[in-house]
């Protein structure tokens, strides 16, 4: 067994009220989805504004927002009448979700949770390093070669995945990002009256990409590091005095053995310790 697999193994033994069955990965996500990725067809940054983080700002309101359990089956959904429980607070509601996911399906972890779903969260953390001053536009057409209609023209033009990118990621240095936008402004004619104006907000919107990128990849680069931390600490914490092996064979006991190992019957005690011995090849590999 690999290192980080034993890891698990032993958290998973490890836990009481333990089911063995295969958690759905697709209705689990499905269901976590209901509370975080409201809207997400219009808005890829919504699993990161709802249960990501509050860094990425607030999700926009819409007459025409569409929650995921809207004529999905409630059985693996939180309908709309539970979300208004859910609270407001990204860090808060993604607890909340995955308890209440979790009691949905009851052959899925919290281990399943983070470790199909926090990189979704991730994905959509880097969406939200877009400006929101672009959604803004967008969403008003103005004819002619009006400010708003150059703004959304050269806007489109520049984050293009051959030039800026969405995230500015291609464009962080000025260099770049002067030779793109000349490009663009190009292409778009009739706006040269606004083109020093609209530069100097999409140069705001770059800087504004960029710093988010890196304050929120940092902020899930910790929770990770801090996670593993703790999951370590717990299974150490297992080995000393054998703590989790005794736990182990109590489990077994109680659980498979038809005498409970109770006295008279010190054989099943003995058969429950061979089943539970991995423990001592795991804490000895730990120390």
């Amino acid at each position: 067994m690999k290192y980080r697999n034993l890891f698990f193994a032993l958290l998973f033994l490890g836990t009481p009220n333990v089911v063995f069955g295969a958690c759905s990965i697709a209705n689990l996500t499905r269901c976590l989805d209901s509370v975080c990725a409201i809207n997400i067809g219009a808005n890829p940054a919504a699993r990161c504004q709802y249960c990501g983080d509050a860094s990425a700002g607030e999700p926009a309101k819409s007459s025409a927002m569409k929650s995921i359990s809207a004529g999905a089956s409630a059985k693996y959904t939180i309908s709309d009448k539970e979300l208004k429980k859910a609270p407001k607070d990204p860090g808060e509601r993604y607890v909340w979700a995955t308890r209440q996911c979790l009691d949905k399906l009851k052959d899925c972890s919290s281990d399943d949770v983070s470790d199909n779903y926090d990189s979704l969260i991730e994905q959509s953390c880097k969406a939200a390093g877009i400006s929101a001053d672009f959604a803004n536009l967008a969403q008003k057409a103005n004819e002619g070669k009006s400010k708003n209609s150059c703004s959304r023209e050269i806007t489109s033009c520049l984050i293009n995945e051959k030039r800026c990118n969405a995230d500015y990621s291609k464009c962080e240095s000025d260099a770049d990002f002067d030779k793109y936008y000349a490009e663009c402004s190009v292409l778009s004619t009739g706006c040269e009256s606004f083109s020093k104006e609209i530069r100097s907000t999409l140069i705001a919107n770059r800087d504004n990409a960029v710093k988010n990128a890196d304050e929120i990849l940092n902020t899930i680069v910790t929770a990770y590091q801090t996670s593993r931390e703790n999951k370590l600490k717990n299974i150490q914490d297992g080995c000393k005095d054998s703590a989790a092996k005794k736990k182990c064979i109590s489990m077994v006991c109680n659980n498979n053995m038809r005498h409970k190992c109770e006295l008279g019957f010190e054989y099943e005690e003995t058969l429950a310790g061979m089943l539970c011995k991995f423990y001592d090849t795991a804490c000895d590999r730990l120390k």
